[in-house]
């Protein structure tokens, strides 16, 4: 039976050690071990999902694996390391290599025609085969080479969006940690790798807010929250480093992806499957656009610098309600003590006349 290492790495102290001195065409020192008759192979390695922090590819090559993949594993590990060095999040590095992983399976990734070949054959879509070229290109340009790159036609899809009550089911069928992130996307609509960065000083139980730290270029903000998230952040057990959320977000994905698929099973519902992190990004947009109709207030909840990022959650908003009935049902009121239960209730002020306010909700 092969024996694996299994390294527990942080984009620390190994990768120090044994990368540092290494150009982008070297692999790093893979282990050896000797065989029956005392042939020294190279060791079979699985990383641990933590490692891709730092870029280090799931599975590394086995003893009979050809050279040149070897050599690309390596520089694939160069590359992650700039890319961090260089202040990209996680959220971008782990995509990236993914991506490139993928192909260097099928092909000499540090050969751009067989690439090309490679990546015309397959059966992506124009949209995923786009943002191939862009990554590619990009890690050409790390190791000094160019390409004819092809052109593929971007294909704007609105992004799926699921019911509330199959996100509430999936978030009912998950462990307390996973439900407890899937609450905390469904209500503030922030990145996943955002949620990665709250600290338990972040939570503000007493005023019932959330300051989220951005990524991406995007703005900070302070978001309300429920007394059911509250409750449910309360249920952890803190960790040590201060974070309220697991600090690897692949073996976060991957849990998550397990108990999805169990319950699309269970329920028989395939939409259940297309539900992940970011899609409660744009659940979240689109209904609090359905909610209030002010798209200045969207961008300012998911913290888009530029509205042009903002305006889809208006045609999401608007494919997703095509046949709502646009009744609504009218309240006044003349205190706050009125106002208050009102907007507890969904309403929304839709004018004021004579100093009554009054207020609307869809029926």
């Amino acid at each position: 039976m092969r024996r694996y290492l299994v390294a527990q790495i942080r984009c620390g102290s190994w990768l120090g050690k044994h990368t540092s001195s290494l150009s982008p065409g070297h692999s790093p020192p893979y282990p050896t071990v000797k065989d029956s008759i005392g042939t020294e192979k190279q060791k079979d390695l699985r990383i641990h999902p933590a490692a891709n922090a730092a870029g280090i590819l799931l599975h590394a090559p086995n003893p009979m694996i050809r050279a040149p993949i070897q050599e690309t594993q390596g520089k694939l590990l160069q590359y992650s390391l700039e890319l961090k060095k260089n202040g990209k999040a996680e959220t971008t590095i782990i995509p990236r290599i993914r991506m490139l992983k993928q192909i260097a399976k099928l092909c000499n990734l540090n050969n751009p025609e067989e690439v090309k070949t490679t990546l015309a054959d397959l059966k992506w879509n124009g949209n995923t085969k786009k943002q191939f070229v862009i990554t590619y290109s990009q890690y050409l340009k790390y190791l000094g080479l160019t390409w004819q790159a092809p052109k593929y036609r971007k294909q704007d899809k609105l992004p799926f969006i699921p019911t509330e009550q199959e996100i509430d089911q999936l978030i009912a069928s998950t462990g307390k940690t996973t439900s407890t992130l899937l609450q905390t996307l469904k209500e503030t609509g922030m990145r996943i790798g955002e949620a990665k960065m709250l600290k338990w000083t972040d939570i503000n139980t007493q005023q019932k807010t959330i300051n989220i730290t951005p990524e991406k270029g995007s703005n900070p903000r302070i978001l309300p929250l429920s007394d059911k998230l509250i409750n449910m952040l309360n249920s952890l057990n803190k960790r040590q480093d201060g974070y309220i959320f697991i600090q690897d977000i692949d073996s976060a994905r991957t849990t998550f992806d397990k108990q999805r698929k169990d319950l699309a099973t269970k329920l028989s519902n395939d939409r259940i499957r297309k539900i992940t992190f970011h899609t409660l990004r744009h659940y979240k947009g689109t209904m609090e656009y359905h909610k209030t109709k002010d798209i200045m207030h969207v961008k300012y909840v998911l913290g888009h610098k530029q509205i042009e990022c903002t305006l889809i959650y208006i045609n999401l908003e608007q494919a997703l309600f095509l046949t709502e009935n646009e009744d609504f049902i009218c309240k006044v009121a003349k205190t706050i003590e009125e106002a208050l239960p009102l907007i507890e209730a969904g309403f929304t002020q839709a004018t004021e006349y004579n100093g009554i306010k009054i207020f609307k909700k869809r029926k």
